[in-house]
């Protein structure tokens, strides 16, 4: 008989899932708006609305990749302690979360992108590497934060205190 999921572990859930939907439907407007924008440059007066909306939308990723709130804020205080990881102790692992870890992939997982804080293939390339070499990752090396990248991401943040 398999577990009983408690009310608490299905409004996770059911936040991180929507997080992620928000997320990414906010990289395909972004990207969307990009590609409008290229038709439309010359009849365009400024681009200064568009720099606003991105910012506002980046403000608002936050990439979990399947991790709770506590493992989250576990993962963010590694971060304070071992990579400079300044923000909030809140759970989201938002661009600045996201700096921090590509701080530590560039230490040694073949991470050479900006640090960003963006979550996109290179960064999850590099992730997947540190976690194959000691978080029981053993996908591909693929760029795409599938279950398997997760569950070892999420092994990692249940081993820090």
């Amino acid at each position: 008989m398999p577990p009983r999921t408690t009310k608490k572990e299905k409004d996770v859930r059911t936040k991180n899932m929507t997080r992620t939907f928000v997320t990414m439907t906010a990289i395909c407007a972004v990207g969307a708006g990009s590609l409008v924008t290229a038709g439309t440059a010359v009849a365009a007066p400024s681009g200064k609305q568009q720099v606003v909306a991105s910012e506002s939308v980046a403000s608002l990723a936050v990439v979990n990749l399947g991790l709770s709130t506590s493992q989250a804020q576990s993962v963010q205080r590694w971060l304070r302690d071992t990579w400079g990881y300044r923000g909030a102790i809140d759970g989201q692992l938002g661009t600045e979360s996201w700096k921090a870890l590509q701080r530590m992939l560039r230490g040694g997982w073949n991470y050479n992108d900006a640090i960003d804080g963006i979550v996109g293939p290179n960064t999850v390339k590099a992730m997947q590497r540190w976690l194959k070499a000691g978080w029981g990752y053993t996908g591909a090396i693929d760029g795409i934060a599938g279950s398997g990248t997760q569950a070892a991401f999420k092994r990692f943040a249940n081993y820090l205190p």
